[in-house]
């Protein structure tokens, strides 16, 4: 196993990848301050160019290949941040990149990767099977492999996030950092502990993927979940050896939340910081409101790892939010199959301040009398109370849920 960076390692990479990236802000939230009872700061790596963190280590790995290597060229596996990263930096640098990812990535990763110039082969159905066909290209073509988390360039290059957040902003007194592999916060703890000791760095996973929180605590990790995780740039079945030595040396806790969790915590920060994030970067956000009472009163540093979720996703996430907070909601009415029933309902909704979205008359179900219809609407309602209005309304007018 290869030797963690150093702290001066760090700040080298930070001198070395620093006039290609951009320095991100770490910004104040007084609304999320005040709902999470502690002064909350946002570090957005979602504004780097290729919207994620991934870059910093992916440049510092390239920027270290001899001149030969970098004709030969490089190869990664990838859910889609680390290969934007690789494929960028490569790119502008003239360095061919091979790019191996889990048929499960999200289109618009895909995209991103192929539009910044590199081959991308779709192999797999998880980073597992990515990276072992990811070495295998390596090694036939003689390409140069870069992992994405568990290389000391990488960790060294990741921790150049906490250094800037700390120079920003140096009363932090702990970190919360999305946990996938395990190089981010590696690398963040590494820089964060030789700035400030007494500083407290803290991972946040999906349920659907404990690998570094089973690492941790000597757990045995589970069989590989059946549904696919919002937070797909974290699911990683196995982090790193030399990433989780540094983590049980530096890291305090691996906090694990759920997928409902990240959803709220995804969409209260698009509605709050007018900030569109992937559900990897709002597993950190997540892990501070669940375990809110142990950071009261601190000053926290959260780091807003990427933004690169499919548009489809992100909408099928807000219309799930919408309907959880009874701001969409769906009426099943049975009426009578004559004229102007439908115009009667629409009155009393207009009248009740909803608004209708959605229309269907189904005619053809069983087990409802011949001259009847199911009807189906989506209605938009201001909050809960006021759905139930709406309901109240068409209840004491005959119209009743089906």
């Amino acid at each position: 196993m290869s030797s963690a960076p150093t702290f001066a390692d760090i700040q080298e990479a930070a001198r070395a990848i620093g006039p290609a990236l951009v320095r991100t802000p770490i910004r104040h939230s007084r609304t999320l301050s005040n709902i999470a009872g502690c002064d909350v700061w946002l570090k957005f790596e979602n504004r780097q160019f290729t919207a994620s963190f991934k870059e910093r280590g992916a440049l510092n790995r390239i920027l270290s290949l001899s001149g030969e290597e970098k004709k030969r060229g490089v190869a990664a596996m990838s859910a889609g941040n680390h290969a934007q990263g690789v494929a960028y930096h490569a790119g502008r640098l003239g360095i061919p990149a091979t790019i191996v990812m889990p048929v499960t990535t999200p289109f618009n990763k895909i995209k991103h990767t192929r539009d910044f110039g590199a081959t991308v082969i779709q192999h797999g159905k998880d980073l597992v099977e990515a990276d072992t066909e990811a070495r295998r290209i390596a090694a036939e073509q003689g390409l140069i492999f870069i992992h994405p988390y568990d290389d000391p360039k990488v960790i060294a290059g990741q921790g150049t996030c906490a250094l800037e957040m700390l120079e920003d902003v140096p009363q932090l007194d702990a970190l919360i950092v999305p946990v996938g592999g395990g190089g981010l916060i590696s690398g963040c703890a590494i820089a964060a502990k030789a700035i400030k000791p007494a500083i407290q760095v803290f991972g946040a996973q999906s349920e659907l993927y404990p690998a570094m929180y089973d690492a941790m605590k000597g757990l045995t990790p589970p069989p590989a979940p059946l549904i696919q995780t919002i937070a797909e740039g974290i699911a990683v079945k196995r982090p790193g050896l030399l990433t989780t030595a540094i983590c049980k040396e530096l890291v305090s806790d691996i906090f694990v939340v759920s997928e409902d969790a990240i959803e709220d915590a995804l969409i209260m920060i698009l509605e709050i910081e007018k900030t569109v994030i992937e559900g990897a970067a709002a597993a950190g956000f997540a892990a501070l409101l669940a375990h809110a009472g142990q950071f009261k009163d601190r000053q926290v540093g959260i780091v807003m790892s990427g933004g690169n979720i499919d548009m489809r996703l992100l909408s099928n996430v807000i219309l799930r939010e919408l309907t959880r907070e009874g701001r969409i909601i769906l009426l099943v009415l049975q009426i009578e199959d004559r004229p102007g029933q439908l115009a009667d309902i629409a009155r009393l909704i207009a009248d009740a301040g909803g608004n209708v979205l959605e229309v269907s008359h189904n005619r053809m179900m069983a087990g409802i009398p011949a001259k009847s219809a199911t009807l189906e609407l989506v209605v938009e309602a201001r909050d809960r109370e006021h759905a139930q209005e709406i309901r109240d309304r068409l209840a004491v007018n005959g119209f009743k849920q089906a």
